[in-house]
């Protein structure tokens, strides 16, 4: 691998996620996560296209995508959370794995004749479940809070458990012993290490981004640029000291979470970009992953091909990997999970959705002592278990969740908002005294705020700015400003009005009320680059 062909392959994935975000709002009754699958496969299908994309490398992965990923997943998470959690943190991610790991690799041994240690292999890797695949099989349904809070820690921190398991599977099948003792060792040092190592290097780097800010040397950039390194660094130290790199990154994020809560106010402008940064972020590292999963899963079935058809032995193993794993999550909700109910235990044996982590692990195995066969049969079975885990969900949950209908009408209970606070600002400009040109170009740039204004109409105005300099000069004029700045305090009146009377969902009035306050901020833009 050279860094030419890693920006390659890089940037044709990320016009894939582009491409593929954009088809999936043409059609929103498919999850965007099985779009970008789709666009993935026929990369790979695309001869020209799938010799960019270089062969998956597990340690950029791990590193470059991961990494962030979990950070900031952990730093949507409320630290408290997982204080009146742990219990069940611990239940979920590591004695449910490990038990269901065993079990599931028993039956494997028994039926297939597998032997035992290439069994939990297999299922070692189906252990990390995931909390974006999750997400995109539960879209516009309503799933029950009781049991998506557990599902979510879980995929936090089951990554670990897996990883462990693999390696003393791995280790079994080199040496033809399992050793439990050290894998419980190693399982206690790597989870234990990285949460110690987490706090310890997610509170250096917190302390000395807080005192820059409270410095004379703050500069924005730079503290956004140690901010947006820190699952970089605190997932390779980790991994360089022997403790789990994923465990330490979350509970860096974790950490992040409780720092930003008490000092988003010492520096709003620093605290707004590295939102907008972090959201931006997550949606396109989101959907990267699923691309590259989609083209590795394309990379399989042509591969693998000859494989495929001679046989169904790979996919039978991966139909009962996959079932007897969700037995065993199905015993342990009806035992531990929400209110025990038989419904609450179907839901969270579902919910153990598998996607880009079992991806990685299961390339991570190659060379690893494995025969060229034997690792393809455990590629073809993983593929089984990733597939399996996201398309029966899909299907099931539409049957047995009702809609999520506030979610439904959600986009067009917010436009509606927007459009009649807009209205509220132009009929305040209409009534001020002010010169034609200023008065239409107010009142163009609310409708702007609804949406509205025609590609035409862009044209037009377009033109007028960059041809006609006494335009230019009346867009900088104060006049202008102070009208913006009345529209706007006349529509923020109006969406409080409405969240004060209960009229509209406040959550709704809040998204519409900060894009006011957005807008409102480039007028008042102290530089004058806006206006």
């Amino acid at each position: 691998m050279n860094e030419l062909t890693l920006f390659i392959s890089t940037f044709l994935i990320l016009i894939t996620v582009a491409i593929s975000d954009i088809i999936a709002r043409l059609v929103p009754k498919i999850s965007s996560t099985y779009i970008n699958v789709i666009l993935g496969v026929i990369v790979a299908l695309i001869p020209a296209l799938n010799k960019l994309v270089m062969g998956f490398q597990n340690e950029v992965f791990m590193i470059l995508i991961l990494a962030p990923l979990l950070f900031f997943e952990g730093q949507r998470t409320p630290v408290q959370l997982i204080g009146k959690r742990i219990k069940s943190i611990v239940g979920t991610a590591i004695i449910l794995a490990i038990i269901s790991a065993f079990v599931a690799a028993g039956v494997l041994h028994l039926t297939f004749a597998v032997p035992m240690s290439l069994a939990l292999v297999i299922v070692s890797i189906s252990t990390p479940t995931d909390a974006t695949a999750l997400e995109s099989v539960t879209q516009g349904l309503k799933f029950r809070n009781s049991v998506k809070k557990p599902l979510k820690m879980e995929s936090l921190f089951n990554d670990a458990t897996g990883l462990i398991l693999l390696q003393g599977a791995i280790i079994w099948v080199n040496t033809g012993r399992l050793q439990i003792w050290h894998n419980g060792e190693q399982l206690f040092i790597a989870a234990g290490g990285g949460i110690l190592l987490g706090i310890v290097l997610a509170l250096l780097i917190m302390f000395f981004r807080q005192f820059l800010v409270r410095s004379k040397i703050n500069v924005i950039s730079s503290q956004t640029l140690i901010y947006l390194l820190t699952p970089f660094i605190v997932y390779w130290v980790a991994e360089k000291v022997g403790v789990s790199g994923i465990i330490a990154v979350v509970i860096a994020g974790l950490v992040n979470n409780s720092e930003a809560a008490r000092s988003r106010f010492s520096s709003p402008r620093q605290m707004h970009l590295g939102v907008e940064l972090v959201n931006f972020a997550s949606n396109v590292l989101n959907s990267f992953v699923f691309v590259i999963l989609g083209i590795n899963l394309g990379r399989i079935a042509v591969d693998r091909y000859k494989m495929i058809t001679t046989s169904l032995n790979w996919l039978m193993i991966g139909i009962v990997s996959y079932l007897v794993l969700l037995i065993c999550r199905y015993v342990y909700g009806r035992l531990l999970i929400g209110d025990k109910s038989n419904k609450s235990a179907i839901l969270f044996s579902f919910g153990g959705v598998h996607g880009t982590v079992t991806l990685a692990m299961t390339f991570s195995v190659m060379g690893n002592g494995l025969s060229d066969h034997t690792f393809a049969l455990v590629i073809l079975v993983e593929t089984v278990v990733i597939i399996l885990s996201m398309l029966v969900p899909t299907i099931l949950f539409k049957i047995i969740l009702p809609e999520d209908w506030d979610e439904k009408q959600k986009a067009h209970t917010i436009e509606m908002l927007r459009n009649r606070a807009v209205q509220v600002g132009i009929k305040q400009v209409k009534k001020m005294k002010l010169s034609d040109d200023v008065k239409d170009l107010v009142i163009y740039d609310l409708k702007d705020q609804m949406r509205v204004t025609t590609f035409g109409k862009f044209l037009n105005q377009w033109k007028n700015i960059t041809f006609r300099r006494e335009v230019l000069s009346n867009i900088k004029s104060v006049e202008q400003r102070r009208a913006l700045m009345q529209a706007f305090s006349h529509e923020r009146d109006y969406l409080y009005y409405m969240a004060k009377n209960h009229i509209v969902d406040s959550n709704y009035v809040y998204e519409v009320y900060t894009e006011v306050l957005l807008s409102e901020s480039l007028v008042l833009d102290p530089d004058g680059q806006m206006i």
